[in-house]
């Protein structure tokens, strides 16, 4: 691959100030040579008992006859968990009454438990907290559209990347979570949904989903550097029941902060899913103090892979970025990301900015809205798709980077 590295802007003259990256009120967690701490392996912890979604279809058939139970029991449970989102016993009547709380409790160990859930003032965004089997939290968020609904997943306990504007950085990585941990919020989510947590489907001759449509590996943790785990959880979200929960997989986003041969991986995983690179800015100098991870591969090298995941997959990348108040919001910034796109070609991408949600600590806010109108307005003018990202849940800390796991 040949990295692109000859496009330069210079600064024009400071028009307005340049902040700095700083976390206010926490200690930054530092590596021994006082360089912001990159966990790309989860520390050596007690994993959850084994799971029905951490099985394929025939590990789970091999399991069962382990466990004394004939291998065709696995279809029936597959059937109940993905299809009708039940662990319940008693909703399974289709296996023996003698010994079917003991099959049950085999393949289903209770994975999440629910602590608390926050609604917005309008209903249509809900925040769960979860306590995993080892006291770990985690979040997750559902979200109804005119036609979706989308769920926001987490796939660490906590996470190892360090952004000092993200409240989920700002804690380190506990662990990485299962792939049953992952795939059991949209479960939970598919249930709740069932319940009317979001208050049903829609009366007025719209069109609402009575499950989740719409996956984004945006919650808590860096996917990529879970990799295996999530991996298994798209195959649980995409293949067909009994298999799995037959969604589409241009329908489920992967989002991450850079890891570039993670990157490359997925694109020769043969999975349509969307690509979405969180960059928030396209100068080294800044990403090295605001994405610690462009100290190992910078900007050049993460749009090289992105746009590497387009010729391979065929699938149109998101360029996501948080628009942070005289941060990375300087219209020239906006020049930069326009040429460095440009220069790959065109069609391949599509930029989400997104204003900046303020966490605890934090010293930033979100640019106001001339100047983020100006940067988008740039980007356009260059040629560059972009749409202003809604923001969902702040006001219960559901919206991106404010996922911190806290009762």
């Amino acid at each position: 691959m040949v990295l692109m590295t000859d496009v330069t802007v210079t600064p024009a003259a400071p028009d307005r100030p340049q902040v700095r990256p700083e976390v206010e009120g926490a200690q930054p967690i530092v590596a021994s040579d006082g360089r912001p701490l990159l966990q790309f392996k989860s520390p050596r912890v007690s994993q959850p008992p084994v799971h029905l979604a951490d099985l394929t279809l025939a590990e789970r058939q091999e399991r069962l006859k382990e466990l004394g139970y004939p291998g065709f029991r696995a279809k029936q449970l597959s059937t109940h968990y993905f299809s009708h989102s039940t662990t319940d016993p008693a909703q399974m009547s289709d296996l023996p009454r003698t010994g079917r709380e003991d099959l049950v409790g085999a393949m289903f160990p209770k994975l999440l438990t629910e602590v608390k859930r926050l609604t917005t003032d309008n209903g249509d965004t809900i925040k769960f907290l979860w306590r995993l089997f080892d006291g770990a939290l985690v979040e997750s968020v559902l979200m109804r559209y005119p036609g979706r609904v989308t769920l926001c997943v987490s796939s660490q306990c906590g996470c190892g990347m360090n952004c000092p504007f993200c409240a989920t950085g700002q804690a380190g990585l506990t662990r990485n979570m299962s792939t049953a941990e992952i795939v059991d919020q949209v479960i939970a989510a598919n249930r709740a949904l069932s319940e009317n947590a979001l208050g049903g489907l829609r009366t007025d001759g719209g069109h609402d989903a009575p499950r989740v449509t719409n996956i984004v590996f945006m919650g808590m943790g860096e996917p990529l550097a879970n990799y295996k785990r999530v991996m298994a959880a798209l195959h649980r979200f995409i293949d067909d029941s009994p298999e799995g929960l037959g969604m589409s997989a241009r329908n489920i986003t992967v989002s991450t902060v850079g890891l570039v041969p993670a990157i490359d991986k997925l694109a020769a995983e043969s999975l349509p899913v969307t690509f979405a690179l969180s960059l928030h800015a396209p100068d080294d100098e800044l990403r090295d103090e605001l994405i610690p991870v462009n100290t190992r591969w910078k900007v050049d090298e993460a749009l090289d892979a992105a746009y590497n995941y387009y010729r391979t997959t065929g699938r149109r990348v998101s360029i996501e970025y948080a628009l942070i108040k005289d941060m990375n919001d300087h219209g020239w910034r906006a020049d930069l990301l326009a040429k460095k796109l440009n220069q790959r070609g065109r069609g391949w991408v599509h930029v989400n900015p997104i204003p900046l949600n303020p966490t605890p600590g934090s010293i930033w806010t979100a640019s106001e809205k001339s100047v983020s109108t100006e940067f988008i307005n740039r980007l356009r003018a260059a040629g560059i798709p972009t749409t202003l990202r809604d923001t969902r849940g702040k006001e219960i800390d559901g919206a991106c980077g404010q996922l911190a796991a806290e009762e």
